[in-house]
């Protein structure tokens, strides 16, 4: 089974080119977009059309609702769940997306967490009752660990918690004790390598394609069932909607803003895509497929 990952930032053209290719080499899609695996936020994430997505299978898009939770460590299972169908169905895999964290976490693993029993759980169950406090307790026993985690995230609240108490000692010193082990290996990684001001030029065109093709009304639907307490209404598209109809801004400056945030986003992914790789094959757009291809080939 061959496997690669292409990756490149926001509006540069990766899901058309993951898709061309892997019509070419018979392979399935892995999504790392971490808007795309969200049912009903389409126009957001700039999702395949649903012929593209039956054109070539993919996972990770439309595994959840927009108020359930996803991190890395589901994405870690999903992985594990198109391994195996490759495996099965004689198929190669592509990685795409631009949230290049996942990728980079498959590339160096996660730590092993304790054997949690259900006493175990029963007892976080009920201590994350106060989640404030939980986050309180924690904080004071590892306050390296818990810098990060904002005292509403209930996810890796509970995580730590879980790992404190099954254990015995800190998250922090847990994770020395027991560092990650590698996911995936030799994978070809191809990022996408576009001129700023190129980049800025398709980002405004997306944004105008995203208002055409019903933003509005897509984030007010998401609004009307999920309310805006889920952490998928703090994207970007979202984000500045919501201000619009808050009456905040006006169109042109909620659209301009969207460009500007998106644009944002897209010069952190290439700086994370350039800083957080090894041996990563750089090109631009219009040479990648070509080289992708030679590669495949060759191997």
């Amino acid at each position: 089974m061959k496997k690669l990952a292409i990756i490149g930032p926001t509006a540069s053209g990766k899901s058309d080119l993951a898709i061309k290719i892997a019509l070419s080499i018979d392979a399935y899609v892995l999504s790392i977009d971490s808007l795309s695996v969200y049912k009903e936020i389409d126009v957001v994430s700039a999702k395949p059309s649903k012929e593209e997505l039956n054109a070539v299978r993919h996972f990770g898009v439309n595994v959840l609702n927009p108020d359930e939770y996803f991190s890395v460590d589901l994405f870690m299972d999903l992985y594990e769940e198109v391994a195996q169908e490759c495996e099965k169905n004689g198929k190669n895999l592509i990685i795409v997306g631009g949230t290049s964290f996942y990728l980079k976490s498959l590339l160096q693993g996660l730590s092993a967490l304790p054997n949690i029993t259900n006493a175990v759980k029963n007892r976080v169950n009920e201590k994350l009752l106060d989640l404030r406090a939980c986050h309180g307790v924690l904080k004071e026993v590892d306050e390296e660990y818990m810098k990060n985690v904002s005292p509403n995230d209930s996810y890796r609240i509970e995580k730590a918690l879980l790992i404190y108490e099954a254990s015995g000692v800190t998250p922090t010193e847990w994770f020395k004790l027991n560092p990650p082990k590698p996911i995936i290996e030799n994978l070809d990684v191809f990022n996408i390598d576009v001129d700023r001001d190129v980049l800025r030029q398709r980002i405004a065109k997306r944004t105008d394609k995203m208002f055409q093709s019903g933003l509005l009304d897509e984030v007010c639907a998401l609004e009307r069932k999920y309310s805006r307490s889920p952490n998928c209404m703090n994207s970007i598209g979202i984000v500045e909607v919501l201000e619009y109809l808050d009456n905040k801004v006006s169109k042109e400056t909620m659209l301009q803003n969207v460009s500007i945030h998106t644009g944002q986003l897209a010069k952190r992914q290439q700086t994370f895509n350039k800083t957080q790789f090894e041996n990563i094959i750089s090109e631009p757009l219009e040479t990648l497929e070509k080289t992708i291809l030679k590669r495949c080939a060759s191997v």
